[in-house]
């Protein structure tokens, strides 16, 4: 399914993530547990030594040097180098009826990590990760023991050395995939892919496919529909093909296709939201006229003699949803408004006095605030055809459309802006905020 919505992340957005990922990771480094160690050996001339390491801290864990690759086709991959941990604890010491303890102090130098990270989705269309591999291989490891007799220690150097290279390169790489089970996992699993806009529809944002790496970014493809809250029906045309511009230079873009927005037209439609009533109470007082049958029998006569002086309401509705484009200027459509005019009746009862068609070439601007998209439209002359109306001379029909555009602009556009100013919100994860935002327009 091609994608309705699609989320770029480049190298330099994976950098930032890459810096929080890396420095929580440190931290839950710095607090692996360490086994105690004990064990024999035989020495030669001496016989059998007996030796246990208890009380081992690791007081620090430190991951100086790390970057994140773009791995084609595959995923992420993690390499820190240099690494460097401390460690601490006590040691005992049994050669027949020798003994001795105390203190020492470990340091553990130029480790390197290597961390493979493989993405997916799953059933509802959420992002997933998890480890595909892990190494660790440590090159040095310094010991110094405190005691009485410092040839005993050197007995069993080589031994507690080995014992500790083995534990810590395994440890680190168990403590890499629980961090990421439980630390990134569920920080995925905070994207949205359902947002509820507003008690008529929703935005659907899962995951169409699983994100794709590329040499230059990471690129997640969403289904990027609006739905109706009432009642979910399949969207009557398809999604087309988004060929993403090949930029690369901010750390995230994101792609909103005319099927993204149209959708929104057909959600809101289906669900009866487009339709406006407009009374006179919604008029402007500086606008010198009232929206009443005397205002109007100035192009239509009888109506002061059937209803006459009588407040009048304005039903509009779109015959169907509206059909935009996206082109290099921006969104632009021509919506279609019918417009069912009443009289209010003393008994607050509705006469049905004509049927108007209103058109008008629309333009959108888009902007994106606090992580939502949001626009404000802007409208042409508006084109005014009857429907049901009595003939007209020409000097009418400028007249009444004349009064159309009027009452249009000062309700219809106000009430619209007012919704769209509210904005529709954007696929980010928690605590995720945008900064340098720039919009543009592509075919």
């Amino acid at each position: 399914t091609s994608p309705g919505f699609v989320v770029r992340i480049t190298q330099s957005g994976l950098d930032y993530a890459h810096q929080q990922g890396i420095a929580i990771l440190e931290k839950e480094l710095a607090q692996l547990k360490l086994p105690d160690i004990s064990g024999d050996f035989r020495i030669r001339h001496v016989g059998k030594v007996h030796y246990e390491i208890s009380r081992l801290d690791l007081r620090s864990f430190n991951l100086p040097y790390s970057r994140i690759s773009l791995v084609p086709n595959v995923g992420l991959q993690v390499s820190i180098s240099n690494a460097f941990a401390e460690v601490d604890g006590n040691w005992r010491v049994k050669i027949y009826f020798i003994r001795d303890h105390g203190s020492f102090d470990l340091k553990v130098e130029n480790v390197y990590i290597k961390i493979n990270l493989k993405l997916g989705s799953n059933a509802a269309g959420k992002p997933t990760i998890d480890t595909s591999d892990c190494s660790t291989r440590i090159s040095k490891v310094r010991v110094h023991f405190w005691g009485k007799f410092g040839w005993l220690y050197n007995l069993f150097y080589g031994a507690v050395e080995s014992r500790f290279r083995n534990i810590l390169e395994s440890k680190v790489c168990e403590n890499v995939v629980t961090s990421v089970r439980s630390e990134l996992q569920p920080y995925l699993q905070t994207l949205p892919v359902t947002a509820r806009i507003d008690d008529k529809a929703g935005i659907d944002y899962s995951l169409v496919a699983p994100p794709t790496a590329t040499a230059q970014s990471l690129d997640v493809d969403l289904k990027g529909e609006f739905f109706s809250l009432a009642h979910r029906s399949t969207v009557p045309f398809p999604p087309l093909a988004l060929a993403f511009p090949p930029d690369h230079d901010r750390m995230v873009y994101f792609g909103a296709s005319s099927y993204f927005f149209n959708t929104a037209g057909f959600a809101y439609h289906a669900a009866g939201a487009l339709v406006f009533e407009i009374t006179d109470s919604m008029i402007p007082k500086d606008t010198g006229f009232h929206l009443n049958t005397s205002t109007f029998s100035a192009f239509i006569p009888q109506l002061e003699k059937m209803y006459p002086d009588m407040p009048m309401k304005f039903r509009l509705s779109a015959p169907s949803a509206p059909f935009l484009n996206i082109g290099p200027g921006g969104l632009l459509f021509k919506p279609v408004v019918d417009i069912q005019a009443y009289a209010i009746l003393p008994s607050s009862s509705l006469a049905p006095l004509f049927l108007l068609s209103l058109t008008s070439n629309v333009s959108a601007v888009i902007d994106v605030k606090s992580g939502h998209i949001v626009g404000n439209l802007t409208t042409g002359r508006y084109g005014v055809k009857a429907l049901f109306l009595p003939p007209l001379s020409a000097p009418q029909v400028r007249m009444l459309q004349s009064l159309m555009n009027t009452i249009a602009s000062l309700t219809l556009l106000p009430r619209l802006n007012e919704r769209l100013a509210e904005g529709f919100p954007l696929p980010l994860p928690d605590r995720i905020q945008l900064s340098n935002i720039l919009v543009r327009f592509h075919q």
